[in-house]
């Protein structure tokens, strides 16, 4: 139909006396209707209907009539309070606030985007302003999209409330190019950041004006990271009187968070292509850049994860370390909270590799919590986050194929270590036990064909003490560790070791530091191959030959008594 165009919207009504909601807007009309008496046959919702929409291209109006309606019919309701439907917006000044611009830059996201600016810029340019104008219908649509959900809610037509946005955006249009026209907006580029900002601090619409100069300053900046360059350069110009000052540095910082929200914005100060793992570690790097940098001099596990940031980025980190732009590093760390909570995997395909950005992730967050986010806040993404690493398919992804059950065991050793949160311990605590109780496990175990018995008897003392460093509560690591001890316990009878090392052709001394070793639970698991290894022990420490050894071999004493303590064989 030439000069009009059309679409279908489907709203519902979930109970009886309800307000009709927006369930769906589409251009096709046989899909509409589907869905709405699919809607309706299956009994999810008390009415539907759908409305055909025809905009007039001329007038910019919309024509609604209703083409289908199934359910329980309206019902009459009071009429609601004026304060109750009034726009969030009613003065040009509203269109500045966080909330606004927010708002702004994800209606106009694409064609920020396209254009490589911000909402804080198109605020403040009269020629994004003007290419924005004619662009067509981008400024129609953003309006139409934030029209409809506000009308339904407030109870009043998308048309009415379309021609109030209208007005409002006219009227801000009007008042920046007036400004523009006039001369009143700053160049701080040739008057100088300071001085500009110390010029417009007492007037009355200081924020705008001061906005609009910061905003002409970096319009020339070829990419974000030349954009964040730039609006440094003004941080370092900015004046040193601390109200002027403040003032100041608060124009900045909110392009500079709109960039770090802006995910082409952020992927060109960090680094593009990045999987979500290493893109929150360079995020984190650059939020709590002192934090990490201590971590990484003196952990290993940390440095490996960390990327190296850019040039613009770490000048920019050094920045956000100071108390200038705390906004600036707050948004960013409740950005790192938000995808932490989220669903998708720090690094798809590569379970280990997660495990380790986590651990890398925990230990950065943590060391600068209460100037980065509160502890709490943190402990609660990372258990979050951990629930995802107890699931049956990261479970199955990490242990993958081909490893020896021993291999799993300190494989799940490792993922329990790493995961914070009594239920997901718990939970990782059932797939060790399920791993340790396995008959594929107790197989491998008693299969000496590799190995000694006393190396096999080593390796299950090791698992036995790393299940207890791992945070199990104590009912869920003691049967694990009994059963390694038995394991280890059977190895040991069949191997007769205890008895072996008491009967070798060395000396008395040698013979009983290797049984007390067993015996403490360092060569042996604690069990049955430990109980025996101590009686052996305490038959040789008896004997009138081995105290006339430790009398004659006074250095080594202290590391019998030592080990006859750690055993529980002192008197």
């Amino acid at each position: 139909m030439d000069g009009y165009s059309v679409h279908f919207e489907v709203f519902v009504r979930k109970t009886s006396g309800a307000s009709w909601t927006l369930e769906m807007a589409s251009e096709n009309r046989v899909a509409a209707i589907q869905t709405a008496e699919d809607l309706f046959n299956e009994g999810r919702v008390a009415a539907v209907k759908v409305t055909k929409e025809t905009l007039d291209e001329e007038s910019r109006e919309f024509q609604t009539v209703t083409i289908l309606k199934l359910g329980v019919e309206e019902i009459a309701r009071k009429p609601k309070a004026q304060a109750d439907v009034q726009p969030l917006c009613v003065t040009p000044q509203d269109l500045y606030t966080i909330h606004a611009r927010e708002r702004i830059g994800r209606l106009l996201e694409a064609w920020l985007d396209r254009n490589h600016a911000t909402a804080f810029e198109l605020l403040h340019r009269p020629d994004l302003v003007e290419k924005l104008e004619a662009s067509g219908f981008e400024l129609q649509h953003a309006i139409q999209k934030v029209a409809v959900p506000e009308a339904h809610a407030r109870g009043m037509t998308v048309h009415e409330l379309m021609r109030v946005f209208h007005t409002l955006v006219d009227r801000a249009i009007d008042r920046l190019m007036k400004d523009f026209k006039r001369g009143v907006l700053p160049d701080v580029d040739a008057e100088g950041f300071a001085a500009a900002a110390e010029r417009v601090s007492k007037d009355p619409e200081r924020g705008f004006l001061l906005g609009a100069g910061v905003a002409a300053s970096i319009a020339p900046a070829q990419t974000w990271s030349e954009k964040v360059l730039l609006l440094l350069d003004l941080a370092d110009a900015a004046p040193k009187a601390h109200a002027a000052r403040a003032f100041a540095l608060n124009a900045l910082e909110q392009p500079l968070a709109e960039i770090l929200e802006s995910k082409p914005g952020l992927g060109d100060l960090i680094g593009k292509g990045l999987d979500l793992g290493a893109g929150l570690a360079a995020m984190t790097r650059l939020a709590a850049y002192e934090a990490v940098e201590s971590l990484v001099g003196i952990e290993p596990s940390v440095a490996k994860v960390m990327p190296q940031l850019a040039p613009p980025a770490q000048r920019l980190a050094k920045w956000l370390a100071t108390e200038d732009f705390v906004e600036v590093r707050t948004a960013l760390g409740k950005r790192i909270l938000r995808e932490l909570n989220g669903p998708r995997r720090l690094k798809p395909g590569d379970a280990e590799a997660e495990i380790d950005v986590l651990r890398a992730l925990a230990m950065s967050l943590t060391a600068a919590s209460g100037k980065l986010l509160p502890l709490e806040d943190v402990q609660a993404a990372f258990s979050a986050r951990s629930k995802m690493l107890v699931t049956g398919d990261f479970v199955e992804a990490y242990l993958g194929q081909g490893k020896t059950s021993f291999e799993e065991v300190e494989a799940l050793v490792w993922l329990t270590e790493n995961i914070i949160g009594a239920a997901n311990k718990r939970q990782a605590g059932r797939w060790l036990k399920a791993v340790v109780n396995s008959l594929r496990f107790e197989k491998e175990a008693r299969s000496l064909d590799n190995e000694s018995a006393p190396q096999r008897l080593a390796q299950l003392a090791a698992l036995q003490r790393a299940v207890a460093r791992c945070g199990l509560v104590e009912e869920d690591f003691v049967p694990i560790q009994t059963k390694l001890g038995d394991l280890g316990g059977l190895i040991e009878a069949e191997a007769k070791v205890a008895a072996g090392v008491a009967r070798a052709n060395a000396p008395a001394v040698q013979r009983l530091t290797v049984l007390l070793k067993l015996a403490c639970g360092d060569s042996a698991p604690l069990g049955p191959a430990a109980n025996r290894a101590k009686a052996e022990a305490l038959k040789l420490v008896r004997h009138d030959s081995t105290r006339s050894e430790l009398a004659a071999a006074p250095d080594q004493v202290d590391l019998v008594r030592d080990l006859i303590q750690q055993a529980g064989l002192a008197a």
